[in-house]
């Protein structure tokens, strides 16, 4: 159980959860959205200024759990420069990384995450910033939630 914990909570983690990079609101963004986890009350804005199809600045704000706060600091940084086409791609790439542990050498410190798929109620946790990166980089202002909506 102890190695399980370290590999979830490797140091990259910890360290971007106690300073996360590009934790500010983003006064001109072009493009924003909100992503919440109500079940564990994660919930993190994310800002994007793009110009034209490039991300050429990212920032989130919100509060959550240390793997939330740390996958949304790292989403931040890997994102700057990249197309939407880019964001895309690595948002698949991380996606099926915290679902089954895979990852490669291309996702670079986000592979500390590839420990997450261990832990089913954490995988939400780390992709939640991810979907609302998403959201944002197609230009779509929406609240994009861990959980579908009750019929």
């Amino acid at each position: 159980m102890f190695d399980d914990l370290t590999d979830l909570y490797q140091q990259v983690i910890l360290e971007h959860a106690k300073s996360p990079r590009n934790f500010r609101v983003m006064e001109d963004a072009t493009c924003v959205a909100n992503g919440t986890n109500p079940l564990c009350g994660d919930n993190y804005t994310v800002y994007l200024k793009m110009d034209g199809d490039v991300v050429k600045d990212a920032s989130f704000q919100g509060s959550g759990c240390a793997i939330s706060k740390a996958s949304a600091s790292l989403l931040t940084a890997a994102i700057k420069g990249k197309t939407r086409a880019d964001v895309e791609l690595l948002f698949d790439k991380v996606q099926n990384m915290v679902t089954t542990g895979e990852a490669d050498e291309s996702v670079g410190k986000l592979a500390a995450f590839a420990g997450v798929h261990k832990f089913p109620a954490r995988v939400k946790c780390a992709i939640l910033s991810w979907h609302a990166a998403k959201s944002a980089a197609q230009g779509i202002a929406e609240t994009v939630s861990t959980e579908e909506p009750a019929e």
